[in-house]
């Protein structure tokens, strides 16, 4: 069955548009993508989607950049319990199968009740509220499993960065100890 049919049909039953099903979100372009938890069997989704993104957004996403995400890189953003780090990654089926087009997530941090996050959509998905409806899904999991503040470390001419943080609420300022750095924080 196509991911662009109700994932909750029953044998025999009739397939239903996305429409009908409230996993899926409508983004303001108006394509769509069902963003849920990243589970231990999405890990060929997940090196494809960071093998997807240009150099610019790996730059970013991890202050660096690299050619092929490594094993030890791949086995770190798969390492999630759902309680202390958490990601949730939005799919869209292209045509040729499900596709991961973006990803938030969020760590704990060594400070109690305090979470790490980061957001990342591929280029061709970029500009279409992508990532502020995986952050703010994302918010909302941190406040549900008991975290007061969630922070987000970026570049400081990350242009984009700066305004979507602005406009989930987080503040911004200078990393003291590196001006190359923006410190986002948030109060939850």
């Amino acid at each position: 069955m196509s991911l662009l049919l109700s994932l909750s049909a029953g044998p025999g039953a009739a397939p239903q548009p996305i429409a009908a099903d409230p996993g899926w979100e409508c983004l303001h372009d108006g394509s769509r993508v069902l963003i849920r938890p990243l589970q231990a069997q999405d890990r060929e989704l997940e090196t494809a989607f960071l093998l997807s993104l240009s150099p610019r957004t790996r730059r970013q996403r991890f202050l660096c950049d690299f050619r092929q995400p490594s094993r030890a890189l791949i086995d770190q953003l798969m390492d999630v319990d759902h309680e202390s780090r958490i990601a949730l990654i939005a799919v869209a089926d292209t045509g040729d199968g499900p596709v991961e087009v973006g990803v938030s997530r969020f760590s704990a941090t060594d400070e109690p009740g305090v979470c790490e996050c980061a957001v990342t959509v591929t280029d061709d998905w970029q500009h279409k509220g992508l990532g502020e409806l995986l952050m703010r899904r994302l918010i909302d999991e941190a406040r549900l499993h008991g975290f007061t503040r969630m922070i987000s470390l970026d570049a400081a001419s990350n242009h984009s960065m700066r305004i979507l943080a602005r406009r989930l609420g987080f503040e911004r300022r200078l990393d003291p100890t590196d001006p190359s750095q923006a410190i986002h924080t948030l109060a939850l």
